[in-house]
């Protein structure tokens, strides 16, 4: 496997980046296999079946035959370093695919000719479109059987606009590839290249009005002269190429190699990623300088944890030049850490190289410092520079754990924080109400990966179960109660009797605990013991098991003995004496209710809205979001929404994303009240 010092050194304007995104088995991992075996970074190409491409090397990948995790690798061609990221295409894993995109010039959109655009396909699109990086679309399996590619071409236009011209075109029924950029002459199975050549060259031009004057007067315009207007056209979005190959047969490879080396942007002529100084509203946008001789700005993109290796940072160098032994600071801490080795990578393997200069991806392991989205600087002046945040989708879908020995919650935690530091679509929580460890994901395929990693990777069982739903309980009426607590043994008895009343209070309140004693009936000191059994059921409930809330509670008489009283006596009498109160009050369960955004296609709408009304829920609301969708703001009972996003998936062909806010408590339905308090009598009984 060649590495970056055998292949030469190379200059900023001579690396490529390019992302792979897009749907799954659209063929993204077969293509990069395809690239780097014609460009002699290997000598044979690998199978997805026998789990021996060079970006699916994880377990997990091989036994799933699909990428779950962002793979970096590295070529040369034609005197040009091209860094590839392949990544996964399930929208579970999109915590891998997006940070991609803040390594990358160019976001190139892999399209399965025999599935046509996929909902993850149009999602990538504008992904990168909002981060401004160029983008290319490679159509795959052009060879595949009954594919009609000129249809899909209109539908990519129609989709993605009329800017989405081809830089070549199939032909011998997609068994080779013909350019339409620097060729004017010939056909294709799509017709005349000479038309193709002039939409693309009349794209190009537009952008440069020397070179629209040059077209109308000369009726061409030499390709090889258009470098500039094009990288600016790319960077605009004026033009996005696109190129047809077959992994299978290599139909378009070769043609595809030489369109990232000549046509694609270098890091000097790509939009330079948004950086900030500062924070808040403060902070002062700035972009880094591609220039080897300037201080250094790198960004991590990417971090694993392996539990042999150790913590791993993967790099997008943006400025300056990173060698072995830089001092580097990370973000604003004020020691800097010294780099041991410099790594790139290819898939699993690690490739030692002496620098790293802007454009370059590459890896520094064993810095327990290093988290995602660091900004890595050797300046101290710098450490209040951050990349503009990446909108992640919000990890909604939850499911509670626990290991499965006593005594390993700590462990648990500890193997936890790491894989969720690998993924920033992965959240964990422990829920005090509820008493839950609670881990959040995309969907049930992405919590699925992540029990398996914990399992298999790091040896760890976990018993699992659906969260449970933070009811609480509460009061609709004023009541009184009392309790007499007497106890007597062999020796001292104990006695307190305790009278109290209770009112509910406005929703949100919380809780009052006032003492009304007069005449010290119950003496000052067990007043704090008769609070502590009134807590006691705040904490536990007293109709089905859940806290109780916005309750005021007034203690206003009682009686003691001067011998066999103490505080356990109180503590029982006020615990007692509030439970037959609250029985007397018309006590409610209040559930949460949540405000849910939902972002789904247009043609979902319908079904959306209808689903939701069934789930008790209500629509507040619908406005246009991108191309294509609807955003649904409503509220719903959070019982209601346990798993939605399956059914979310189920209606929207998986292109459905939804939030949930916390808004308020409302009283259960009679129906619900009576299912949930009836398993806690039993259980009282008992």
């Amino acid at each position: 496997m060649p590495s970056p010092q055998i292949a030469g050194a190379v200059q900023v304007t001579d690396i490529r980046t390019l992302a792979l995104v897009g749907p799954a088995a659209a063929g993204k991992t077969s293509l990069a296999e395809a690239l780097l075996l014609k460009s002699g970074a290997i000598g044979a190409a690998g199978s997805l079946e026998r789990g021996t491409t060079v970006s699916d090397f994880d377990p997990l990948e091989r036994r799933m035959q699909h990428s779950l995790n962002a793979a970096v690798m590295h070529t040369h061609h034609a005197g040009t370093r091209i860094h590839l990221i392949d990544t996964p295409g399930a929208a579970d894993f999109v915590g891998q695919s997006l940070p991609a995109l803040e390594a990358v010039e160019t976001a190139a959109i892999v399209i399965n000719a025999a599935a046509g655009i996929e909902p993850m396909a149009v999602r990538m699109m504008a992904y990168a479109a909002s981060r401004q990086l160029d983008r290319l679309i490679i159509v795959n399996k052009i060879d595949a059987p009954g594919v009609d590619l000129a249809a899909l071409l209109g539908e990519i236009q129609a989709t993605f606009g009329k800017e989405c011209l081809p830089l070549n075109l199939p032909d011998g029924n997609g068994t080779r590839v013909v350019d339409c950029f620097y060729n004017r002459e010939g056909h294709s199975d799509f017709g005349s290249v000479d038309s193709a050549h002039r939409a693309l060259v009349e794209q190009v031009v537009e952008v440069d009005a020397a070179f629209v004057d040059r077209y109308l007067n000369d009726g061409d315009v030499d390709p090889a002269e258009l470098h500039a207007p094009l990288e600016q056209a790319l960077r605009e979005g004026h033009l996005i190429p696109v190129c047809f190959v077959s992994t299978r047969s290599g139909a378009g490879v070769a043609e595809l190699l030489d369109v990232i080396a000549k046509l694609l942007p270098n890091p000097t002529e790509g939009n330079p990623p948004d950086f900030l100084n500062g924070e808040g509203p403060d902070a002062v946008l700035m972009h880094a300088q591609p220039d080897p001789s300037a201080h250094v700005l790198a960004h991590v993109f990417k971090v694993t944890v392996d539990p042999y290796v150790g913590k791993m940072g993967l790099l997008r160098v943006h400025q300056g030049t990173i060698t072995k032994d830089s001092l580097l600071y990370v973000g604003d801490a004020r020691k800097p850490f010294k780099v041991g080795h410099l790594f790139m990578l290819q898939g699993k393997d690690h490739v030692e190289v002496a620098r790293a200069i802007p454009g370059d991806l590459c890896a520094v392991a064993k810095v327990d410092e290093l988290h995602f989205d660091a900004v890595l600087h050797d300046a101290p002046d710098d450490d209040h520079i951050h990349l503009k945040a990446l909108e992640f989708p919000v990890p909604v879908h939850g499911l509670a754990i626990a290991p499965k020995r006593r005594g390993d919650e700590q462990r648990m935690w500890e193997i936890m924080s790491k894989l969720i530091a690998e993924d920033p679509c992965l959240r964990i929580e422990h829920v005090a109400t509820t008493n839950e460890t609670i881990v959040f994901g995309l969907g049930e395929l992405h919590l699925r990966m992540l029990l398996d990693r914990l399992r298999e990777v790091h040896k760890f069982e976990v018993d699992t179960r659906p969260p449970r739903i933070a009811y609480r309980e509460t009061i609709t009426a004023p009541a009184e109660g009392h309790h007499r607590h007497k106890k007597q043994t062999g020796g001292a008895g104990q006695f307190g009797e305790v009278f109290l009343r209770i009112e509910p209070l406005p929703r949100g309140t919380g809780f009052e605990f006032l003492d009304q004693v007069k005449g010290g009936t119950i003496p000052g000191q067990f007043i704090p013991a008769v609070e502590k059994g009134v807590r006691e059921v705040l904490a536990t409930g007293a109709i089905a098991g859940y806290p109780v809330v916005d309750v005021r509670v007034v203690v206003y008489d009682g009686k003691h003995h001067s011998v066999d009283s103490k505080e356990i006596a109180f503590a029982t009498a006020g615990r007692k004496a509030f439970l037959a109160a609250i029985r007397e009050a018309r006590p409610i369960v209040l559930e949460p209710i949540v405000d849910v955004e939902i972002t789904a296609p247009d043609s979902a709408m319908g079904d959306i809205t209808g689903d939701l009304s069934a789930k008790r829920g209500v629509v507040s609301g619908t406005h246009n979001g991108a191309v294509g969708t609807m955003v649904i703001q409503g509220r719903a009972p959070m019982s209601e929404l346990t798993g939605y996003q399956t059914r979310l998936n189920a209606m929207t062909s998986g292109q459905g994303r939804y939030t949930l806010e916390l808004s308020h408590y409302e009283a259960v339905p009679p129906a619900v009240q009576q299912q949930l308090t009836s398993g806690y009598q039993v259980h009282e009984e008992e």
